[in-house]
């Protein structure tokens, strides 16, 4: 669900931009690997000047147009969410695991519940990575708010609409590099067996994020 364009790809894509046909009739004329390499790379960086700077991360053209500022008033100017059961399901994670964390914090949340469902070792949708366990007594729960017998309705409905149009932005495609591909996390004010075995690798607010080893 994370789209990235591969380096090849994101090459080839840049080259085009640049205007591919001219940059092919400049390696063809010489005979030098390294020439040819200096006129590629010099048709990158043209490429890559000439997007505007929204459309740039890390070097490579990102696959959703929109440029994400973690603060709640760039939020809260974004349209309103729409979308089906995977962004319900996202959304109302986000909710209940998230509502009072920080702008960044929700992001994070995404990004562990996004990097399961990319991950093989969980369900391959959004909707049965937070609902996993729910029924299984043995298990129990990935996500806390799927069984703690309490009914899922949504109160607070400003903070219900911040965090569905981070769902969208994350569903959308938006960068996960704030977790460093965290596939868990808990609050500071618990304290899982597995934190001990899995690195560490981010902190928002009271959330800590954890990377499953391979």
């Amino acid at each position: 669900m994370n789209v990235r364009l591969s380096c090849l790809g994101g090459l080839a894509l840049l080259v085009a931009l640049a205007g591919a046909s001219a940059a092919e009739t400049t390696v063809s004329r010489s005979n030098s690997p390294t020439e040819k390499l200096g006129t590629l790379i010099g048709a990158e960086q043209s490429a890559l000047a000439s997007l505007p700077e929204e459309m740039i991360v890390d070097g490579r053209q990102k696959a959703t147009g929109t440029r994400i500022n973690y603060d709640r008033g760039w939020i809260a100017a974004q349209p309103s969410a729409k979308g089906g059961d995977q962004l319900a399901c996202l959304a109302k994670a986000l909710y209940f695991e998230a509502r009072g964390e920080t702008v960044k914090g929700q992001f994070a949340v995404a990004e562990v519940i996004l990097n399961r469902v990319d991950s093989g070792r969980y369900p391959n949708s959004v909707c049965g990575v937070v609902s996993q366990g729910a029924n299984d007594n043995v298990k129990g729960c990935q996500f806390s708010y799927a069984c703690d017998g309490r009914a899922d309705t949504i109160r607070e409905k400003a903070a219900y609409s911040q965090v569905a149009k981070i769902a969208r932005l994350m569903l959308d495609g938006a960068p996960r590099g704030l977790t460093k591909g965290a596939t868990h996390f808990h609050t500071t004010n618990v304290n899982p067996k597995w934190a001990r075995r899995f690195p560490n690798t981010a902190k928002f607010g009271s959330h800590l994020f954890y990377r499953q080893p391979s």
